[in-house]
């Protein structure tokens, strides 16, 4: 009799203790995303999209060339799939279309984040020729930035104060390739796929250190092609790792084995995941530079985490060594649990409505500290779906 009332007792507590699967800790995010992005839709103008917050919280808008304004209708999207919400589609579709206009854009390599994120999912989800075409006429404006002397995409026509860029690159700009290597299938173009895929081999030879670290951004001359200069704009020191940076190339090389098929994307992003395994904190949030020099005070950045995340898990379907795919799918569940736990996760109706908490954009430039950040938002939510994908 003792040990049964022993054993009743018990239960409660074990039940109270019982881990979230990862079905019930995706429902909670997206009913939070559902609520928070709903609102968010408010605070803006048929010209604006969604930035940050200021210290103080005041909502910042951006206008429809930041270089982000694609991941908020993304994110739309992204929670229209998951929930089938016809109100969010129509929310999706109304601020997919205000980026209309950048497809024309030929000053700068942010093309890609801004169209593939916003037109590319309305047409994976829709099948709607027109947001194909905004793709196509996007990719074409994005590869008039390629230089065949040097073999990549310029990113940026303006200089930093301090620096003589000539012609710099900075490895966010893997990202764009995406839009590329699916507007060269789409329309049977192959210029497209040879930019892209030239610009990836020129950014493994150049942007990569001995432990499969990047730097931020390399520096060519223009007219011989040749490496001028290396650096890590945003990051602690030039010979630092830059978080996001290290999740920018994570993601971008295991995408572009998916868009190719060629085995010297898959062997970089699994030199690249096998660094970041070893080099992440317990709870799989990065600080905003692996080498600050305040850990472990320095600041998290969700951002990079949520980038990481998305990356592991479909890396984990591509990587042939089977203690690698756990080790790799492991780590993103770790991130997405903690993400999405109360230290990082908001409360709706607080957060300016932005779903995630502490991310860093700049902190050399003391620019968007600590802060919410609508791509850390978006590959939360695509990574959520990934790992969902997974367990069908």
């Amino acid at each position: 009799m003792r040990i049964l009332l022993f054993i009743l007792c018990f239960l409660p507590l074990v039940s109270c203790s019982r881990q979230e699967t990862m079905t019930e800790l995706t429902d909670r995010v997206f009913t939070v995303a559902e609520q928070q992005y709903a609102c968010m839709d408010t605070l803006l103008t048929d010209k604006t999209l969604p930035r940050t917050l200021l210290s103080g919280g005041k909502f910042v808008p951006s206008t429809i060339y930041w270089w982000c304004s694609g991941f908020y209708p993304g994110s739309l999207w992204y929670i229209y799939e998951y929930t089938g919400n016809e109100h969010i589609k129509a929310l999706a579709q109304k601020n997919t279309l205000k980026l209309d206009s950048v497809q024309y854009v030929t000053r700068d390599h942010d093309v890609g984040f801004q169209l593939n994120c916003s037109y590319g999912n309305a047409f994976r989800l829709t099948g709607n020729e027109i947001y194909r075409k905004v793709l196509y006429q996007g990719a074409k404006s994005l590869s008039t930035r390629f230089s065949a002397k040097t073999g990549v995409i310029r990113s940026w026509d303006f200089v930093r104060k301090g620096c003589d860029w000539k012609y710099p690159v900075i490895i966010d700009n893997m990202m764009n390739l995406e839009l590329l290597l699916s507007m060269s299938k789409a329309y049977d173009n192959d210029s497209l796929q040879y930019i892209a895929c030239t610009h990836a081999n020129t950014t493994i030879r150049n942007h990569f250190r001995d432990d499969y670290s990047t730097y931020h951004l390399v520096d060519y001359d223009p007219e011989t092609g040749k490496v001028r200069h290396k650096q890590t704009v945003q990051g602690y020191s030039d010979e630092s790792s830059w978080s996001r940076g290290q999740a920018w190339a994570l993601y971008s090389y295991t995408m572009m084995f998916r868009m190719t098929g060629f085995q010297n994307y898959l062997l970089q992003a699994g030199h690249i995941a096998d660094m970041l395994i070893r080099r992440l904190p317990a709870d799989g949030i990065p600080y905003w530079d692996f080498d600050a020099p305040d850990i472990p005070n320095a600041l998290r950045d969700a951002s990079s985490a949520a980038i990481m995340a998305s990356a592991f898990i479909e890396l984990s379907h591509y990587i042939p060594r089977v203690e690698a795919k756990e080790t790799y799918l492991d780590m993103a569940e770790k991130q997405l649990r903690t993400l999405a736990s109360k230290e990082y996760l908001a409360e709706p109706g607080t957060n300016g409505n932005f779903i995630l908490k502490h991310s860093v954009g700049s902190f050399p430039d003391k620019s968007e500290v600590d802060v919410p950040l609508t791509y850390a938002d978006y590959y939360f939510l695509e990574a959520l779906l990934r790992y969902k994908n997974l367990l069908k």
